[in-house]
């Protein structure tokens, strides 16, 4: 055990001081501190002496430097079994520092409160992490807390042994400290990352706050966590039992596709983070009835993605299926409690679901792979008509629909479309033909062959065999990206046969 008798208390974070000062009050623990907690401290009529008193030095450079001293922290660093430590402080009548409560300044709140760099970069706080870092470094002698959420573990531990805290409890405050300063560090250097558009820097560092450790991954015998570089998850799950890592999964990938579609329109559903219906009628029961037409069985199961609060009748339809997650910006009052009626099915309200900078990972034992999200938006002007017949506008607005969601489909992906839903979805095939046949077939099973059929493909034809075979089916205008050896071949084709074919420049595989 190790007993307390000197306190340094410097937190931006006043809330619950008052139970604390209480508890350092009862076991006649002196207390330094220095700024606005002084301040507040004298304020809650609690004993304190200022820094700047204790360490014989006023503070400095508007104060910039307060508890840089080494008073401060030759006291926090102090190995009390160590002689020689013990004789420094003695010979230059410096003191132990036996408990350190240090939050830092606001740094992660200030950017999301303004842009200006000024006042950013006077949110960089200094001293705190320089004294937990010492505290935590020191935790054989030295208590540091980091939050004030700490606060009653402290309290629980000083009224447990007398006024003394354990080893172990110090040891476990010491891996907190290291991972806040971490953390703290992490947000800074993201953020000069961004100013400077620097996205891959020469050494990568990622943070994030536990939102919640999962039953397990993907497989029961897999572990699972999600984590959020936001302190409050921006979904909120509404309704329904715990979500899953491939509920996550699935939710973030439909999701993504939503955030593609029109403001306010659009319907996804989604299975095993695919899509296998997307539509953006206007009326959202059409619109839902559309999206799951390209393939009610793969649906049944899946997740459905609502660009829009979802109403008492479109709840109506929806609940006449099973779905596992139904997502949306917020529901009507009618329609939650027609989808509550299901005790297990997820609702999800993404109202705050804004992603602005996406990167995705992949890690292999400590290697990371790291890309931005294919998240390019499409018009007219990114896309070369090369065949002789021309599109009409509502087949140039089917194919750019087509394309977008094509992008977001395993690959190889085929997607077929019309009056802006999809017809046939072909994925995740080694091969391009396959895919075509298999988008095909489903069109043929759930769909009756539209008059005016669009295709659109995550890369180009390598052979004419692809894209014969969807003109076979029906389809009256393709696009795909172009870059094969025989696109002079697939452009003759598209031509003989009066086909719409338009290169649109830009590959979109999602491996």
């Amino acid at each position: 055990m190790k007993k307390i008798k000197r306190a340094l208390i410097s937190v931006s974070d006043k809330k619950n001081l008052k139970n604390l000062l209480n508890s350092l009050k009862k076991f006649k623990i002196e207390i330094i501190s220095s700024g606005g907690t002084y301040k507040e401290i004298r304020r809650l009529n609690y004993t304190c002496t200022e820094v700047s008193d204790f360490t014989g030095s006023a503070e400095i450079l508007g104060g910039r430097v307060k508890t840089l001293h080494p008073k401060i922290h030759a006291g926090i660093l102090n190995k009390r079994n160590d002689k020689s430590h013990h004789r420094d402080l003695i010979n230059n009548n410096f003191k132990n520092i036996d408990l350190v409560i240090v939050n830092f300044y606001p740094f992660e709140e200030t950017l999301k409160s303004t842009s200006n760099h000024k006042k950013i970069i006077e949110n960089i706080d200094i001293g705190g992490p320089t004294m937990v870092r010492a505290a935590a470094k020191n935790y054989d002698d030295v208590t540091v807390i980091t939050s004030s959420s700490q606060y009653k573990k402290l309290i629980d531990e000083l009224i447990k042994f007398k006024g003394s805290t354990s080893q172990d409890f110090r040891q476990r405050m010491s891996q907190v400290a290291f991972t806040e300063t971490a953390y703290y560090d992490a947000i800074i250097s993201n953020y000069f990352n961004k100013i400077t558009n620097n996205n891959f820097p020469e050494k990568k560092i990622i943070y994030g706050n536990l939102i919640e450790k999962l039953r397990y991954g993907e497989n029961p015998h897999q572990e699972s966590a999600i984590y959020s570089q936001n302190k409050f998850f921006n979904i909120k799950q509404l309704h329904g039992k715990q979500l899953s890592y491939n509920n996550y999964n699935d939710i973030f990938a439909a999701l993504t596709i939503s955030k593609s579609l029109p403001k306010n329109r659009g319907i996804v559903i989604m299975k095993h983070a695919n899509p296998c219906g997307v539509s953006t009628l206007k009326n959202d029961v059409k619109c839902y009835k559309s999206a799951l037409s390209c393939d009610p069985i793969s649906a049944f199961g899946g997740i459905v993605s609502c660009n829009f609060k979802i109403s008492k009748k479109l709840a109506k339809e929806l609940s006449k299926l099973f779905f596992e997650v139904i997502i949306a910006k917020n529901f009507e009052s009618t329609a939650l409690k027609i989808l509550k009626k299901k005790k297990n099915l997820r609702l999800i309200d993404a109202s705050n679901f804004n992603p602005l900078e996406i990167l995705k990972f992949t890690s292999v034992d400590k290697n990371l792979l790291i890309q931005s999200e294919d998240d390019k938006i499409f018009t007219k002007k990114d896309f070369k008509v090369v065949s002789k017949k021309k599109p009409t506008t509502s087949q140039f607005n089917d194919l750019i629909f087509a394309l977008n969601v094509c992008r977001y489909v395993k690959s190889n992906a085929i997607v077929l479309a019309s009056n802006k839903t999809t017809i046939g979805i072909g994925s995740g095939q080694p091969s391009r033909l396959d895919s075509c046949q298999i988008a095909i077939d489903k069109m043929k099973k759930f769909t009756a062959p539209a008059s005016d059929i669009v295709a659109a493909s995550d890369a180009f034809f390598p052979f004419i065999d692809g894209i014969e075979k969807l003109v076979q089916s029906g389809v009256k205008a393709v696009i795909q990206p172009s870059g094969s050896i025989n696109d002079k071949k697939v452009i003759e084709f598209a031509n003989q046969t009066e086909t719409v074919l338009i290169f649109s420049k830009t590959r979109h595989f999602r491996h």
